[in-house]
């Protein structure tokens, strides 16, 4: 059991003003592993105060003492690697292997980057007779999800600390042990006081809080469309600015001459990794009517492969869903899919076999889905693959951004020049070629219902970023 009692704020672990704690539940075993204070609007005021205090001296430091800080942080995540690859695999199900891979190193990688992109960044450059300066918007609130819990927080809160922002973080509240460790390395790091604080607890009562205060900012939310868009409204009544990372219902689409055996090779990888619970998930694949058939047997051959299990064991690819209500969204997907009649092609609805505890899924994956449908629509944030037929190019492109959401896609042909003319017509933030890897200096963020604003690179640190013109 982690048991924590106190926030972090103002550069110290202080009691909640809230009277309850939450419990944190392992989706693997549903035994709980761990609590966090329940913490309300006055912690949230608390923190704020303190990161106003702190906001001047902090954003006026110099951009070296800056880094040094985020170098700080960057090896003291560095040396707890394996206990925060253990803890985020134990609070939200990634098999431990892969949650060393992912959920420990980006964020690591993520510090690291900051720490230099902060020295190399031009803060201000000459335009004719005028100065033209870039400073921090000020007191920003990062509003963090559970799929990639560290990953997420890293992206916002470097980049916003390198910016000269200071921060209020609220984690998920389903997966924010990780969210502690960090805090813990920010106080041996001697962060001044207030630039960091942490304050834990429900998103309609610290997350609301955060949205409405009057000095906050600025706001930075990863979640679903839904919270998104409530929180976009609430922030306008305060014109705050915001940066907003939301859904995805992306398309990997194959050509006529790609390589059929590694694209639905790699896009059902991409669809099923950490069980689908990915944003930019490619839980559609487009493919040739023609060649329909040779992906079917394909995908039948690739799901195969995919054991479910204890993500703290060594054979599993594929650990639980999150929580019980995730489970419960997934397999209500899966037996609507399966009554319309939609072609079942691996996995189905039902507990995975033998295993009856945990929140598992059957990795799924159904042919000829309907583009207008549900399951071609809807994010189910889950191991569920739709496949989909076109005619010819123009029709691929037109299914593929037939979606409200635009956050990523994929594209494969063995001709480069050719894969890259129909990635540049898909309305997605980002668009990989025949399975390109995953670029941390570049923009993350997507189209459309998506969200705006980038993360990543020193695109996400200049979100964080205000203008100011001096004529002189």
């Amino acid at each position: 059991m982690l048991q924590y009692n106190t926030l972090y704020i103002d550069g110290a672990w202080v009691p909640s003003h809230g009277a309850s704690v939450i419990n944190v539940e392992s989706p693997s075993t549903e035994a709980i592993i761990g609590s966090i204070p329940e913490g309300n609007s006055s912690d949230v005021d608390q923190a704020v105060l303190a990161a106003r205090a702190a906001f001047e001296s902090w954003s006026s430091m110099a951009t070296e003492r800056r880094a040094e800080y985020l170098q700080k942080i960057h090896e003291g995540l560095n040396a707890r690697k394996d206990e925060i690859a253990r803890t985020i695999s134990n609070e939200m199900g990634m098999p431990l292997k892969l949650a060393g891979l992912i959920q420990a190193s980006l964020p690591i990688a993520t510090f690291g980057m900051y720490a230099q992109k902060v020295r190399e960044f031009s803060f201000s450059e000459n335009i004719g007779h005028s100065l033209v300066s870039r400073e921090a918007v000020g007191v920003v609130g990062c509003i963090t999800p559970w799929n990639y819990p560290l990953h997420q927080i890293a992206a916002k809160v470097a980049a916003a600390l390198a910016a000269g922002c200071t921060v209020i973080l609220k984690p998920s509240e389903v997966a924010p042990l990780n969210a502690f460790i960090l805090a813990e390395i920010i106080d041996a790091a001697q962060l001044p006081a207030g630039v960091f604080n942490l304050v834990t607890g429900y998103g309609p009562v610290v997350g609301e809080a955060l949205v409405t205060h009057p000095e906050i900012d600025m706001l930075s939310f990863t979640g679903s469309t839904a919270a998104g868009k409530r929180i976009a409204a609430l922030a306008a009544s305060d014109v705050k600015r915001v940066a907003l990372e939301l859904g995805g219902k992306s398309a990997s689409v194959l050509l006529e001459d790609a390589d059929f055996p590694k694209a639905v090779k790699a896009t059902i990888n991409n669809c099923f990794l950490n069980s689908g619970q990915n944003c930019n998930a490619f839980s559609r694949m487009l493919v040739p009517e023609g060649r329909y058939a040779e992906v079917a047997a394909l995908a039948r051959e690739i799901a195969a492969t995919f054991t479910v299990g204890d993500p703290l064991g060594d054979s599993a690819k594929l650990g639980p869903v999150v929580t019980a209500n995730q489970r419960e969204k997934i397999q209500e997907y899966v037996g609507a899919a399966i009554e319309e009649g939609a072609e079942l092609l691996a996995g189905g609805d039902g507990q995975p076999e033998g295993l009856p505890t945990g929140y598992y899924v059957r990795p799924t994956i159904f042919g000829r889905v309907d583009p207008d449908s549900a399951l071609a629509q809807d994010e189910i944030f889950g191991p569920v693959l739709a496949i989909l037929t076109y005619q010819d190019e123009a029709e691929a492109v037109r299914i593929a951004n037939n979606s409200r959401y635009g956050l990523a896609g994929g594209v494969w042909s063995q001709s480069e020049s050719r894969a890259m003319e129909v990635a540049r017509q898909l309305r997605a933030g980002q668009v990989d070629i025949n399975g390109a890897r995953f670029n941390p200096e570049a923009p993350f963020g997507g189209f459309k219902q998506s969200g705006y604003g980038r993360e990543l690179g020193r695109f996400g640190m200049e979100e964080f970023l205000e203008y100011k013109s001096i004529q002189h």
